[in-house]
């Protein structure tokens, strides 16, 4: 009895110990990666050493991890992610890129002003969220097979189908457009097909 008392004692000493050891994380507020290798440095803040350390690979404009299982790939790592708001999921997103020139945009932004699209009436929890605000959002402008595209930062949170106010961060200006996918939003004629029919524009 006393063996085992003692073997249980040590195995509590040594989980607490490598509780200590474990370095805290904080989950970042818009996980993003530039190259399709997703890393726990592109997860976490303060990820320190273990930022390098890849944990899935990015096909396509996102990619969503198990929370349970992230949390699993971060602890090997040394590191310590307690999960506060109890997420079953973290999706991580293609990085924006670089922001394009006043003189790139301007052209765009004329045509975008011109052509205003009919607002829809937003439903929180309608459809799945896409777009979070003040994500940096590539917004297409669609008309007689010429696609014209400007990055902008999103004034709201936007699902699926819904309409998103995207800021020209190079202009200021801001265009009305429909959320098509994760980062992506189109504006002009096509945006009233997107809101019609949002699930052909999210399988492209």
């Amino acid at each position: 009895m006393t063996l085992i008392r003692s073997l249980l004692l040590a195995a509590a000493v040594s989980a607490f110990a490598g509780a200590a050891l474990a370095n805290p994380v904080v989950l970042r507020a818009n996980p993003v990666d530039d190259d399709g290798r997703v890393t726990l440095g592109d997860i976490f803040e303060g990820a320190g050493a273990a930022a390098n350390v890849a944990v899935a690979e990015r096909v396509g404009p996102s990619v969503v991890l198990d929370a349970g299982q992230l949390q699993a790939q971060a602890r090997q790592a040394g590191l310590d992610w307690s999960n506060p708001n109890g997420l079953r999921r973290v999706a991580v997103r293609r990085s924006a890129g670089p922001v394009q020139t006043g003189a790139e945009a301007a052209p765009a932004d004329t045509v975008l002003a011109a052509q205003p699209i009919a607002r829809a009436t937003y439903r929180p929890g309608a459809a799945p969220q896409v777009i979070a605000r003040n994500d940096m959002v590539r917004v297409t402008y669609q008309v007689g097979g010429v696609n014209l595209a400007v990055m902008g930062k999103a004034m709201r949170s936007a699902g699926l189908g819904e309409p998103v106010a995207i800021m020209n961060t190079a202009s200021n200006r801001v265009i009305d457009a429909v959320a098509s996918g994760p980062g992506q939003a189109i504006a002009g004629p096509g945006a009233d097909m997107a809101r019609a029919n949002p699930q052909q524009f999210a399988a492209r």
